[in-house]
């Protein structure tokens, strides 16, 4: 049974710092005031060295530096950090170690990747895909799914409040737990992987859904977190699905009211409810989704 209380994080669409007011017109001429995502570039430094610089919204900094290093392979699960500390005024963020890293190596082999607000893949990301074996006992109850999208989709949020936002959801069963938004859906991923590791959160019975496109990047990081199954209420690419089946991931997509699709890891899936006593998408959020 599905509990609003469930969440360890939610979205706070009244957090002044994350969006602004905006005069213009509208189709018609008519003066209108929108509420819009802000955007800050935060940089990145580990152990000195600087890494990246990332655009989002700000908040969750800790979270989302030390969740894109994890999701880089440019910490271990073995790596100690010592300290994350944000300087509000630059704005830069310092991760330490208590070990050096091999992120001067790591940096060579650095791609930018498509997408909402462009992120970066380094060259050996596949190294631990490949190495990643998902729990094949994982289980995704269709009843589970249609509770998890409904209490999502009517969770106050950035998304629905601003528009021009990805968000993802860390689920364990019925249960949303961690809700991050960004404006782009690899922020938001590597918002959740960092909060799981700064709070001791294992992948052991998880969910993850995102709002975003089923990519091979989406796919990648998810494997990479050791989550089985991953929902999305949007479409696949080709290579999405070609790495989740290789990996043995549960793919869901277009996971809207009572609708979806699985193109990958079908056999996770018990259909114990039927999709005749589910409501559809409310016509605010299909609009939303067509933004």
């Amino acid at each position: 049974m599905n509990d609003s209380d469930s969440f360890l994080v939610r979205p706070d669409p009244g957090d002044s710092r994350l969006t602004r007011r905006m005069d213009g017109i509208d189709h018609e001429g008519n003066p209108v005031e929108q509420h819009v995502a802000v955007e800050m570039a935060l940089t990145l430094f580990l152990n000195g060295q600087e890494i990246v610089t990332m655009m989002t919204i700000g908040d969750y900094p800790d979270c989302l530096a030390v969740g894109y290093l994890m999701n880089q392979n440019m910490l271990t699960a073995e790596d100690e950090i010592t300290s994350v500390e944000m300087h509000e005024e630059k704005p830069h963020i310092f991760v330490t170690t208590a070990r050096r890293t091999d992120y001067e190596f790591k940096l060579k082999k650095r791609t930018l990747t498509s997408g909402c607000a462009q992120g970066t893949a380094f060259g050996d990301v596949m190294e631990k895909f490949d190495k990643v074996r998902l729990d094949r006992d994982a289980r995704l109850k269709t009843s589970w799914l249609y509770s998890l999208t409904k209490a999502i989709n009517t969770t106050p949020s950035l998304y629905l409040h601003a528009g021009a936002i990805h968000g993802c959801v860390l689920c364990e069963a019925d249960r949303p737990l961690i809700y991050m938004e960004d404006v782009g859906r690899h922020n938001a991923v590597d918002k959740i992987a960092g909060y799981m590791r700064l709070h001791g959160v294992g992948p052991e019975n998880k969910l993850f859904y995102t709002t975003g496109r089923l990519t091979s990047e989406m796919v990648i990081k998810t494997v990479q977190m050791e989550i089985p199954i991953l929902i999305s209420r949007s479409g696949f690419t080709a290579s999405g699905v070609e790495l989740a089946r290789r990996a043995g991931l549960t793919l869901i997509g277009r996971a809207r009211g009572k609708r979806f699709v699985c193109l990958a890891g079908e056999d996770r899936i018990d259909f114990d409810m039927d999709p005749g006593t589910v409501e559809d998408e409310s016509p605010k959020h299909r609009r939303k989704a067509a933004e």
